[in-house]
């Protein structure tokens, strides 16, 4: 019947990824969602062998403003996000070595000047940061005045990235 939901997306399962946090699933139903990235970088993870995704919202580059907050929420952080991702990855069997990794945000959206430049910042620490780990990056969406919003679908390692003007799809696996 035309109009009717599909039995997937019946038992499709959204875990929403807020500001200063992240999921992992390896579950064929589990859709991964954060909204909105502004200046914060979301960091989409996809290990295609054992469909297991990630998905982290961090908010800042550096935890060195706040160790007492990054100890409490390493997802705030891009420095305690990444590796904190990547351990929760390991524990649904995914293997950084075959993991693909897709960033979004980093944008300017304030209205006046950006004295701080903490999309562009947080974009330079992630890349960083992912060097560092050897991880592959197989696309990007950094930087701009847009948000993005990212829904990762487990089941088929498909990446949708949103923004007010366009939106698209990535190939994760």
């Amino acid at each position: 019947m035309s109009g009717s939901p599909s039995i997937a997306s019946v038992f499709t399962q959204r875990l929403v990824v807020g500001v200063a946090e992240f999921a992992v699933a390896n579950q064929g139903s589990a859709v991964l969602s954060t909204y909105a990235l502004g200046s914060c970088v979301g960091v989409v993870a996809y290990d295609a062998s054992v469909r297991a995704g990630g998905l982290l919202h961090l908010m800042l580059p550096d935890s060195t403003l706040s160790p007492d907050k990054a100890a409490k929420q390493p997802a705030m952080f891009a420095d305690t996000g990444i590796p904190a991702l990547f351990n929760a990855m390991a524990g649904v069997r995914a293997q950084r070595a075959r993991t693909n990794i897709y960033i979004a945000g980093g944008a300017a959206v304030l209205s006046g000047p950006d004295t701080f430049q903490i999309g562009e910042r947080n974009g330079v620490a992630v890349r960083r940061m992912l060097s560092v780990y050897g991880c592959r990056v197989v696309g990007m969406e950094l930087g701009g005045f847009q948000n993005r919003t990212l829904h990762l679908d487990v089941s088929t390692g498909v990446l949708t990235v949103k923004m007010p003007d366009r939106t698209f799809t990535v190939a994760m696996a």
